[in-house]
């Protein structure tokens, strides 16, 4: 018998729609990655995000589809007679169908992840994909598929695969534009992995919850003992209060990115952990920066990238944030003039509560300060056209240009040590 099971196996492998499954698979993932591929590349997190709402949103349908078309088998034939007079049960029956779709299904699924992580490494710095998520996201084209196969042995109707196919989108794709903690039931959700890793428990858990309801449908149509299907799904209702309850805490802080990578030279230039690649580039952007800053008493003697400035220490300044796909492509920074810029904005920049500058925006003094924050920033890092106001902007920037090296660093070591207040009287003027 287990001779004869394996022969059959081998051959549900070779024919049919099987193995076309891994071929649509792989295409269905690889292709819109490819057009995306600015976004990702250089990102484990982005990679593995993207990679997980495309095997899911488009994969899951297409599965689901090819499942179908498995299961109407029979009745396209006309051969279900024949199928039901075969001495293997019903279950063994329909694992021996289904079962091979779900492994070309996989198979295309593992190839396309490994091509796409080959493309994303040579851009990536620390940390690694996660393979938890690689397994949970292969997992769920096998649910798709005998999901679909059931169905396709219930609805006797040619076009029921790709009206499955549809259903399948609409069912995963509408839940992800909820705010509510229920999203996270939905297998399809889009995870920002960015910077963050799932928890220990959330792949098992996640594998539990997406299967059960699938082996609770199997059991229904295909065991005789049809009242077994309880156990997948009591299993199911225990999850989801644990799934919903956790909400963003499915995930957490990569450790990785925690940690800072600096350059050796003063003053250092400090990027995330995750983006050790992005310090080269960085530094040559603010290279003319730092040069103008040179000699200056309270000059920075840390460019960090951080999301709060509020926490860095006065001799520290902020780096600006990067997105991939738009200020960094492959780790190279699209903008270096803007980079540099934003990072003279950031150094200029005064937190001022709204109880100071509220109703004081025309106030001369008020005026005098921000346009000589802007002047300082346009002669730190020129960008583009020049954004000063011309009536007295423009003035301070001449001013400031029109210094000797020495009057000038001596002027911006004041202007730097009062870079925080919110005092117009304590800003020199220029």
């Amino acid at each position: 018998m287990g001779h004869l099971t394996r022969a059959v196996f081998r051959a549900e492998l070779r024919r049919g729609i099987a193995p076309w499954v891994a071929p649509a698979m792989a295409l269905t993932i690889v292709v819109p990655m490819i057009s995306k591929a600015a976004q990702w590349q250089g990102s484990w997190g982005e990679t593995q995000g993207l990679l997980h709402s495309l095997t899911t949103l488009i994969g899951g349908p297409l599965a689901a589809a090819a499942g179908c078309w498995q299961g109407g088998r029979d009745h396209r034939r006309r051969t279900v007679g024949l199928s039901l007079s075969v001495p293997r049960s019903r279950a063994a029956q329909l694992v021996m169908a289904a079962l091979p779709v779900a492994v070309w299904a996989v198979v295309g699924h593992l190839v396309a992840v490994a091509g796409v992580l080959a493309a994303s490494w040579p851009y990536t710095g620390a940390g690694g994909p996660s393979v938890g998520m690689i397994v949970l996201d292969a997992w769920f084209p096998v649910c798709a598929v005998f999901t679909g196969f059931v169905v396709g042995r219930v609805w006797r109707w040619r076009l029921a695969a790709p009206v499955l196919a549809a259903a399948t989108y609409l069912v995963l794709g509408i839940p992800s534009y909820s705010s509510s903690d229920l999203r996270f039931l939905n297998p399809a959700e889009q995870y920002y992995l960015a910077d963050q890793v799932p928890v220990a428990w959330f792949v098992p858990v996640m594998v539990l919850w997406t299967g059960a309801p699938v082996l609770a449908l199997v059991i229904g149509y295909a065991v005789r003992r049809r009242f077994l299907a309880v156990v997948p799904l009591v299993v199911a209702a225990l999850l989801a209060p644990l799934i919903v309850s956790s909400g963003e805490d499915l995930f957490r802080e990569d450790p990785v990115a925690e940690k800072l990578i600096c350059t050796e030279a003063v003053p250092q230039v400090c990027v995330g952990g995750l983006d050790g690649p992005l310090l080269s580039p960085a530094s040559d952007a603010l290279a003319g920066l730092v040069s103008r800053l040179e000699g200056v008493p309270g000059a920075p003697v840390r460019y960090v990238q951080t999301s709060d400035s509020r926490r860095l220490p006065p001799d520290t300044s902020r780096l600006p944030y990067t997105s991939r796909g738009w200020t960094v492509v492959r780790d190279r920074i699209a903008d270096p003039a803007g980079y540099a810029w934003e990072t003279a904005h950031f150094l200029t920049e005064r937190d001022c509560p709204e109880s100071v500058t509220e109703g004081v925006e025309e106030d001369p003094a008020t005026v005098r300060v921000r346009e000589t924050d802007d002047a300082v920033v346009h002669w730190l890092a020129p960008w583009g056209s020049s954004r000063l106001d011309p009536a007295q902007g423009a003035v301070y920037l001449n001013r400031l240009t029109a210094m000797g090296d020495t009057e000038r660093r001596a002027w911006l070591g004041r202007y730097l040590a009062t870079r925080t207040s919110c005092d117009p009287k304590a800003v020199p003027a220029l």
